[in-house]
């Protein structure tokens, strides 16, 4: 029977599908139900019928699935940011491991041993970077929050527990200052008002803190007394100012200034001892990077002699965290300020000319460039953007004949399409090892060891 908007119909949760909505079957149509758990028996309402499938919603839980437990947010569901926040840590753990599981059976269609995921050392509080978009609430006064989901309707959220008390604790403060400024909050659709976002960011190990303030225009009203203010209660080390006047939904613009302090902060990640201002990416959770970065350093098994490329590198920390084992390093990577970020971090640990290189090209680009110019490094890593890697860059691996590839992967999809692509191609998948950078959201990395087939 073709089901039909508003049905009613008691369901029981069987899994997670890999966006965190929970699945269930009614009569061998597939039903999507967010904010589910594997073993919830619960009535659902049917909201959007497709052929084949539909999606629901929780109208009321009848009963829980054992791994389900009451969120501790009231943000948590419309925020969209935390997804999985109604289970128990283990049981989210068991779904993202299953999620892995899934892509590179289904979609990769490889048998490839996929381990059960590393688990991040803490589950609250853990992310070093947040961006919070400013608007205000039914009375009129300033405050954060996050998009709800498919949105840019800001949900108000006074204590993300995803990030350090400070940063919420400086979030209304900021909004109070800046409304005692008068200043005005940036509206998409005229593409009016100042104040866009607060995007703040900490050291993890050295305990820095910046802020920045992303807003169309120039200058902020009572910018030195917010600012200092700001920098006094907070302990901030350096306060910048984004310039963002375009018509966009990418967060920062290109121009930024400093305000007070050195326009930086400083932190190590793996040991390698970094600066960063707001443009250069950076593992938004420092103690699983470590871990992540420690298995994708086993996986690459490094000899002395060896010459390691770095594709999508970054700030150059993974490279650089691997550089004790090889000769040799080069990075590259398309976003200007990380290549002079992992150049000047290589330039401050005073490596020997030749060592550790960084190159600004599209990774795909320099890859096939590279390849034609007869390079062979031992080993290459390569740690894509959510869409993964494209075909140039693949081929040119291919061609490079690499005896390891060490693939780092935020889109377990996308990390199965590239590891079916190289294992037709001369390698051989070793293993699939998950590790949670990401607790209580939806989001999973992976890492990829493959090896060099022998003829």
């Amino acid at each position: 029977m073709p089901l039909t908007k508003n049905q009613i119909l008691r369901l029981s949760i069987e899994s997670l599908s890999s966006d965190g909505n929970g699945v269930a079957h009614w009569e061998g149509q597939a039903i999507f139900v967010p904010n589910t758990a594997p073993g919830d028996e619960a009535e659902v309402r049917i909201v959007k019928p497709m052929k084949g499938y539909a999606f629901g919603r929780l109208e009321k839980l009848l009963v829980p699935g054992p791994g389900r437990i009451e969120p501790d947010c009231p943000a948590a569901g419309p925020c969209g940011g935390c997804g999985l926040r109604h289970m128990a840590y283990a049981a989210e753990c068991q779904a993202k491991t299953q999620f892995v599981r899934d892509a590179f059976a289904r979609l990769g269609r490889l048998d490839v041993p996929v381990l059960p995921v590393i688990g991040a050392p803490g589950h609250e509080r853990y992310r070093n970077k947040v961006q919070l978009p400013v608007g205000r609430d039914a009375d009129g006064h300033l405050v954060t929050g996050f998009y709800a989901g498919r949105s840019h309707r800001i949900v108000a959220c006074a204590d993300c527990k995803l990030q350090p008390v400070w940063m919420n604790e400086l979030a209304a403060r900021a909004c109070a200052l800046l409304e005692q400024a008068g200043a005005s909050v940036y509206e998409e659709e005229p593409h009016t008002g100042l104040v866009r976002h607060l995007y703040m960011r900490q050291g993890w190990h050295s305990g820095q803190r910046l802020l920045c303030f992303v807003i169309n225009g120039h200058s902020l009203p009572r910018e030195q007394e917010i600012c200092r203010t700001l920098q006094g209660e907070f302990g901030l080390t350096t306060v910048l100012i984004n310039e963002n006047t375009a018509r966009t939904n990418v967060v920062l613009g290109p121009r930024t200034r400093t305000v007070l302090g050195p326009g930086y902060l400083e932190d190590t990640l793996a040991g390698v001892s970094l600066r960063m201002g707001v443009h250069e990416f950076y593992q938004v959770n420092t103690p699983a990077a470590e871990v992540l970065y420690a298995r994708a350093r086993a996986y690459a098994a490094l000899q002395p002699e060896d010459f390691l490329l770095d594709l999508y590198c970054g700030m150059g920390t993974i490279g650089l965290s691997m550089l004790p084992d090889c000769r040799r390093l080069l990075g590259v990577e398309i976003v200007p300020q990380a290549v002079e970020g992992a150049q000047a971090t290589a330039a401050r640990l005073g490596l020997p000319k030749g060592r550790a290189e960084f190159r600004c090209q599209d990774a795909g680009a320099a890859a096939a460039r590279l390849a034609a110019e007869g390079a062979r490094p031992d080993v290459i890593v390569v740690d894509p953007p959510r869409k993964g890697c494209d075909t140039a860059t693949l081929e040119a691996i291919r061609q490079m004949s690499p005896r390891t590839v060490v693939m780092v992967s935020c889109n377990a999809a996308t990390a199965a399409r590239d590891t079916r692509w190289l294992t037709e191609n001369g390698y051989r998948a070793v293993e699939v090892q998950p590790v949670d950078l990401f607790p209580r959201t939806r989001h999973v990395e992976c890492i990829v060891a493959l090896q060099k087939e022998q003829p």
